[in-house]
């Protein structure tokens, strides 16, 4: 299969940035919300182009998913954009009532996901976002793993009709899927095939899987890297495909392993296929500041952390 290469460091906000641009540009229906963080989202371009279509918030985050529900009510494409412990936390029950109960064509976008904001620390690190979303009835729930993935996304959501949480992240990581993808929702990657461990990864521990996979490979241990970026509704099949050839699997995600992609997968095997299982994610704590690399090292979040768990799996078959 295809050996990917990183295309050069960008952050997948740029992603987002990029494709609501060029939505502004082909679809006079997509409207934007932000909460006081233009300038973070990427959303400037969209909102200079636009501003009749665009509709600063300020720091109101509820106040912002109720406009955006109206806004889908009248027919129109709302993304709203804020980081992703205010797009989620703060707002739950905004997000529950008005979008995900009301079914509404609401694109929740959220940058900063995760422990690698870095500096701004816990109070602002959400590691219980996912869990939260993929529990609304009705809610897509998206998490990229680089800025062509995320450009991706972004302008195929629009086409989608439904509530949907974009998940992305602050800093530069490696750019190494497709230009030109053609982003399905609900459909896993395979990227490398393999025969003795299935790593199962999402967002930016997906280059961290792959280059975990060249380390297992000095180890005797051919791994299957498959990248979930949709992570509800799941795909299924290309888990259990992959795990009845493999017969253990490790999860990877930069998320609490406590509702998590992890648990989703859990979920499936104990119905579908009981395999070995170990989890690559924080263990039920908080973040705290510092830089992303500092953190995502500190927390286990990393090449060499799959790769222990991969060694670990395969030993438990």
């Amino acid at each position: 299969m295809e050996k990917y290469k990183n295309q050069g460091d960008k952050d997948t906000r740029s992603g987002f940035g990029e494709g609501l641009t060029e939505l502004g540009r082909s679809n006079d229906n997509v409207v934007a919300l932000c909460a006081d963080l233009t300038g973070s989202l990427k959303m400037n371009v969209f909102a200079e182009e636009n501003p009749e279509r665009f509709f600063q918030a300020g720091i109101a985050e509820a106040n912002m998913i109720g406009l955006a529900a109206g806004l889908a009510t009248g027919g129109k494409i709302p993304f709203t954009g804020t980081f992703a412990n205010f797009s989620t936390g703060r707002v739950y029950d905004q997000i529950r009532q008005s979008v995900a109960y009301s079914n509404k064509n609401v694109k929740i976008c959220a940058s900063h996901a995760g422990i690698t904001l870095g500096e701004d620390g816990a109070t602002h690190q959400i590691l219980e976002d996912i869990g939260l979303m993929k529990m609304l009835p009705g809610m897509t729930v998206i998490n990229t793993c680089d800025f062509n993935q995320t450009k991706s996304a972004t302008i195929e959501i629009s086409n989608f009709d439904g509530p949907v949480y974009l998940r992305f992240g602050r800093p530069k990581v490696a750019n190494f899927t497709d230009v030109y993808q053609k982003f399905e929702i609900g459909k896993g990657l395979k990227l490398k095939e393999g025969s003795d461990v299935t790593i199962v990864a999402t967002g930016h521990l997906v280059w961290e899987a792959l280059k975990a996979s060249e380390s297992l490979s000095e180890k005797g241990i051919n791994s299957e890297i498959i990248n979930i970026h949709t992570i509800k509704p799941l795909d299924e099949d290309i888990i259990l495909e992959s795990v009845s050839k493999t017969g253990c699997v490790v999860s990877a995600e930069e998320h609490n392993i406590f509702g998590g992609l992890g648990e989703s997968i859990s979920r499936l095997l104990t119905t579908k296929m009981p395999v070995p299982q170990e989890f690559v994610g924080t263990k039920d704590t908080f973040g705290e500041s510092g830089t992303p690399l500092e953190l995502m090292d500190k927390y286990g979040l990393n090449s060499s952390s799959i790769c222990e768990s991969a060694v670990k799996v395969v030993k438990r078959k």
